[in-house]
């Protein structure tokens, strides 16, 4: 909370259908951050109306059962990524935020879903103080082949190239797992480094 404004600091978590955004948000509350979930296709002025609420400091977009590939995948209004906040993608919304870059989304060579190591190549970001090689929670198969130039990726799997990443110049994050379910060995460390 800043002083003297009584509204608590918040993220907003747009909902893309996937099956662990009431745990994001319960996540998000358990560092005492208050968290509200709207519809994925929520514009600018309906996510920039929580400021009525909260202190607005980021975004989350969760995961999805969808694939970009179909024609009616869920998308993101025009103008929520140029908000200049903070914006974290988990699994879909990684995949997401990579496709609107002009990155290389498609179907996977093989699904990831399970426990799955993680290649630490970078531990900047949401990844600052991770080890090397981290145990992750992965459910999804499309996978982000290449970003464009103005990201950097900061880890991968035996399976997926871009299995986290970060915009070199505005906070853009991106993870391919979930953070959020306790299989992430170390996931609400993850999640605090974007959050706080």
């Amino acid at each position: 909370m800043s002083q003297g404004d009584q509204r608590p600091d918040g993220i907003a978590i747009l909902d893309f259908g996937g099956q662990y955004c009431h745990l994001i948000a319960r996540r998000v509350r358990e560092m005492n951050v208050y968290s509200e979930i709207l519809p994925c296709d929520a514009t600018v002025d309906e996510i920039q109306a929580t400021g009525g609420v909260m202190n607005l400091r980021g975004i989350i977009l969760s995961g999805s059962p969808a694939s970009l590939r179909l024609e009616d995948s869920p998308r993101l209004a025009e103008g929520v990524l140029e908000m200049g906040l903070p914006v974290l993608g988990l699994c879909y919304g990684h995949q997401l935020m990579s496709h609107m870059h002009g990155g290389e989304v498609r179907r996977g060579e093989k699904r990831e879903y399970g426990i799955t190591e993680a290649t630490v190549d970078s531990p900047d970001g949401v990844l600052e103080g991770m080890d090397p090689v981290e145990r992750v929670w992965m459910s999804h198969g499309d996978t982000v082949f290449t970003l464009p130039d103005e990201f950097e990726i900061l880890a991968h799997t035996e399976t997926s190239p871009v299995a986290a990443f970060r915009h070199r110049t505005k906070s853009l994050h991106g993870l391919q797992w979930h953070p959020e379910v306790v299989h992430t060995r170390r996931g609400q460390e993850m999640l605090s480094n974007f959050v706080l």
